[in-house]
């Protein structure tokens, strides 16, 4: 990835401006209780923001995954999904979140878009912008 970024984002809390029109793939390290709610607009937020690859890390991992597949068929009326506007989406509730971040720096592939651009966005109470990151380094190893 030639572009990296983290964004905290506190449960209930507002989602950060992107200001960018370039796709890109996000990791949602999932660390604490939210609402159904909150989940699905955060979800709406990243397929309106341009993501096209999210894989979900953490508490209910598996709901994020339903819930941005939901938001990106929302986007499309319930009708068929252009090709390069599928959102790909993988949940991991059982694998280190280094072999995630691995992936997401080294493998990942849209269908029919290049991506270079990664995100992070960390759920939990705290900022957690080193935990992260250094996990990112141990994945290079």
């Amino acid at each position: 990835m030639d572009q990296l970024e983290y964004f905290h984002l506190p449960p209930g809390g507002t989602p950060p401006e992107l200001n960018c029109q370039q796709p890109f793939a996000a990791v949602v390290v999932i660390k604490a209780d939210i609402s159904a709610e909150w989940r699905r607009s955060v979800s709406r937020w990243l397929v309106q923001s341009g993501c096209l690859y999210m894989m979900a890390w953490g508490t209910e991992s598996s709901a994020w995954d339903d819930s941005v597949d939901h938001a990106n068929l929302e986007a499309f009326d319930y009708d068929e999904i252009p090709d390069e506007h599928l959102v790909m989406t993988t949940w991991h509730d059982n694998e280190p979140l280094e072999d995630v971040l691995w992936f997401a720096t080294n493998s990942l592939e849209h269908p029919v878009r290049k991506i270079e651009r990664l995100i992070l966005i960390d759920i939990s109470t705290q900022e957690r912008r080193i935990e992260i990151m250094n996990s990112l380094a141990r994945s290079a190893d």
